[in-house]
C-alpha cells in the first residue's frame, strides 16, 4: 500500500510540466484507512521557507477553515494527522486548449528576445507568460507514520492582481479539500 502511494505521489509531481491551465486536482488515499478514527490535525513546517508568504498563509487559513467544517481539531504538534504542504508557482506559456506542449519555466520566467529566433518582422506565437499555483497537500498518519492520503491541485493565478490571486487560491483549496478523505 505504502508503494502505491509513494508512486502515486510521484506520478502528481512527475504529470506537473504536461498539466493545462485549467484549475484540476487529483487525489489519491490507503484505501485501509479509517479516517473517522483521526480527530486532530497539525501542520508541518514546508521543506522551503514560502517565496510568497501572503499567498502561503492564505492557503494555510482556508485549508484550516476546510478541515476544522470535516471535524478536524488543529493543535499546534502531535496531531493525529500531519498535514505537510508543497508546492509553489511556474510560469509558462498561455496557450490555446489542444495546442502541443510547450514547456513551463521556474519563476521568474526567463529573459525573450523576440528578434533571436525571428528577426525583426517575423511572427511571434509565443504568447505570455501565464502563473499557475501547485498545491500539494499530504496527510501523514502520525502514530503509524505512513501516508493516508495525498492531493494536488492547480490554479492560475493573476500576478498583477493580487487579491484576485488570492480568492482562486482560496477557490482552489476549496475544491482540494471537498474530496478528503474521500474515501469512495
Amino acid at each position: 500500500m505504502k508503494t502505491t502511494l509513494y508512486l502515486l505521489m510521484l506520478a502528481l509531481i512527475a504529470s506537473g510540466p504536461a498539466r493545462s491551465f485549467a484549475q484540476k486536482v487529483k487525489v489519491g488515499h490507503d484505501k485501509a484507512t479509517d479516517f473517522s478514527t483521526f480527530k486532530t490535525y497539525s501542520w508541518s513546517e514546508p521543506a522551503m521557507p514560502a517565496i510568497r508568504p501572503v499567498l502561503f498563509e492564505a492557503v494555510v487559513a482556508r485549508a484550516d477553515v476546510e478541515l476544522q467544517q470535516k471535524g478536524l481539531a488543529k493543535v499546534l504538534k502531535d496531531g493525529d494527522l500531519t498535514l505537510t504542504p508543497s508546492g509553489g508557482v511556474d510560469f509558462g506559456f498561455a496557450r490555446e486548449a489542444g495546442s502541443p506542449f510547450v514547456p513551463s519555466y521556474g519563476a521568474p520566467p526567463p529573459t525573450l528576445n523576440a528578434t533571436m529566433w525571428t528577426g525583426a518582422s517575423g511572427p511571434s506565437n509565443v504568447g505570455a507568460y501565464v502563473p499557475e499555483g501547485t498545491l500539494v497537500l499530504t496527510f501523514v498518519d502520525r502514530i503509524n507514520k505512513k501516508v493516508v492520503w495525498s492531493g494536488s491541485v492547480t490554479q492560475k493565478l493573476d500576478m498583477q492582481d493580487k487579491h484576485k490571486s488570492l480568492a482562486l487560491a482560496d477557490k482552489a483549496v476549496i475544491k482540494l479539500l471537498k474530496r478528503f478523505p474521500d474515501t469512495k
